[in-house]
């Protein structure tokens, strides 16, 4: 066994043990319910979520001698970061790009998310009846694709009809997409209504198919003072806010405006935490970018008593 192996071998069982409540294991326990991830927050001190958006040109090239380099790469991301994080997100287009060994990356990636941490697949899937109902099924439904991810990015534009059949499955999450930070975001999000602008009539609209205990929004990071608004109509939700690091969202300006008393957020990191290096450290090194973020999301946690 080579010399890091080894290495990461026991920085994992170290990380493991220091953290009591860390339960490294498949998904195969029931989802994580808004109690659960509200408390590992609190155990953590951490809002971290980490997308495994693994591009196999970009993952370090000795992992390319393993059977499955992407899984591999995802297995030590995961190893390496699981106790300061509270969500892995996947991004289904960089495994379904790969066709079926893509999926069985996905598949097996899936079963190594920790009972402590959120499963949302990253999948924003927006059609409708039984169209919605085989996604919802490829994604919950573990006797029938393998996969049994807790949450699931989904476009709402097409109405309750691209949305209920998923809250048919018993606990999960459903994240719709509510403001995003690209810039094509604003062709139609902003368009002004007689009830606001078109993004808040989203999610006026969602309020009604489900609570805060199986809804969030997706509001990009860059969006700023924009949250105030988001928090009018979403007081309790959790958000999941993409784009904090490469993307060049700024942490303090999103809590700053959208932390709630139970804090109410996901913050999203990827590209910043999973590249941070191309080398054998890579592992290493997200474990580094992770706890930079960790720390000062405990900062950001003490400064509202939470």
């Amino acid at each position: 066994m080579q010399l890091y192996q080894i290495k990461q071998k026991f920085n994992f069982f170290f990380n493991a043990l220091s953290s009591s409540l860390i339960i490294f294991a498949p998904i195969l326990q029931e989802t994580m319910n808004r109690e659960e991830l509200i408390e590992q927050i609190k155990i953590k001190k951490s809002f971290l979520c980490i997308g495994l958006d693994t591009d196999i040109t970009l993952i370090p090239k000795f992992l390319l001698d393993f059977d499955d380099p992407v899984l591999e790469f995802n297995k030590r991301i995961i190893e390496a970061t699981h106790d300061l994080c509270v969500a892995y997100k996947p991004n289904s287009a960089f495994y379904e790009s790969r066709g079926m060994a893509g999926w069985q990356s996905l598949i097996e990636t899936s079963k190594l998310i920790p009972s402590t941490c959120l499963g949302i697949i990253d999948a924003k899937r927006g059609d409708i009846g039984n169209t919605s109902s085989m996604y919802a099924k490829a994604f919950f439904d573990p006797s029938s694709s393998g996969m049994n991810f807790d949450a699931i990015t989904i476009a709402p534009y097409m109405g309750s009809d691209s949305v209920k059949p998923f809250l048919e499955f018993q606990d999960k999450w459903i994240i719709l997409l509510a403001l995003t930070s690209n810039e094509g975001g604003k062709d139609f999000q902003f368009i002004e209504t007689e009830n606001g602008r078109l993004f808040e009539n989203v999610i006026q609209k969602a309020n009604t198919w489900a609570g805060s205990n199986r809804l969030m929004y997706v509001v990009g990071a860059t969006r700023g003072e924009e949250f105030l608004n988001i928090r009018k109509y979403a007081p309790d939700h959790f958000l999941l806010v993409p784009g904090v690091g490469a993307q060049g969202g700024s942490l303090q300006e999103v809590c700053k405006y959208g932390l709630s008393p139970s804090c109410g957020l996901i913050v999203n990191s990827s590209r910043s935490i999973i590249y941070a290096s191309s080398g054998d450290d890579f592992a290493e090194r997200a474990r580094e970018e992770a706890k930079k973020l960790q720390l000062e999301m405990e900062e950001l946690l003490q400064g509202i008593g939470f």
